[in-house]
């Protein structure tokens, strides 16, 4: 059976693909999920509901509808790995930090070391930090090395 793994937070850089490539090139078992990545039709997640007018309430329903996908991915994963970029700041990915550990869902913080400050409560919980994707995939072939030849 399948490690799962759900990749969430930024998503103007390629750190999944490094991911999953890392993962394939070592021969790990591994099912990965994530968040919709493509920014217009992640907002645009809840227009067939209805048309809205007011972007409050636009946001609030594609909110809501992206809600249904994290949530789920997020409890069926064994780890997830949470990105913070240094471009945006990822609220949403913070949010799903919150809901690991309010889970008690083992999670791996990966960002730069300029963001240990603001994110302290978020890498207090979780349990590792990596500032590379191939720390993360070292860490994965560390969990899975019962696998190995």
């Amino acid at each position: 059976m399948a490690f799962r793994v759900y990749l969430s937070g930024e998503i103007h850089t390629d750190w999944r693909k490094q991911i999953i490539d890392g993962c394939k090139a070592a021969k790990l078992d591994i099912q990965f999920s994530s968040a919709v990545t493509n920014h217009a039709a992640s907002d645009a997640a809840g227009d067939c509901l209805s048309e809205e007018s007011n972007g409050f309430w636009r946001d609030h329903k594609s909110a809501k509808v992206n809600a249904i996908r994290t949530k789920t991915l997020i409890e069926k994963s064994d780890v997830a790995i949470i990105r913070f970029g240094e471009q945006y700041k990822q609220w949403n990915a913070a949010f799903d930090a919150g809901y690991c550990a309010a889970l008690g869902k083992p999670y791996i913080t990966l960002h730069d070391e300029a963001l240990i400050h603001p994110l302290k409560e978020v890498d207090g919980s979780a349990q590792a930090w990596a500032t590379k994707p191939e720390q993360v995939v070292e860490v994965l072939t560390y969990l899975l090395s019962d696998q190995l030849d």
